[in-house]
């Protein structure tokens, strides 16, 4: 596996919220910092991969089902801008 560096620059809270979590999982705080970054990469690149195979051949035109039963009706004053 190649490795490269990168400066990180993190507000003291949340590297003292990590440095705390990594201590109590036994690992470096690198360590620790590296599979939280590659958890993440992991959700974002699944729930990119299910939305688009979700939405793969659908047109816009598509959706003027769902807006014909919408009720016809003035938007609620917790939606005004």
């Amino acid at each position: 596996m190649s490795k490269t560096s990168y400066p990180l620059k993190l507000p003291q809270s949340i590297k003292a919220a990590a440095a705390r979590l990594a201590k109590e999982d036994g690992v470096s705080l690198n360590q620790w910092i590296a599979v939280a970054v590659a958890e993440k990469v992991g959700v974002m690149e699944t729930a990119a991969e299910f939305l688009h195979g979700k939405a793969e051949g659908a047109q816009p035109s598509d959706l003027l089902v769902f807006l014909d039963r919408a009720a016809d009706e003035a938007p609620s004053p917790e939606d005004a801008l």
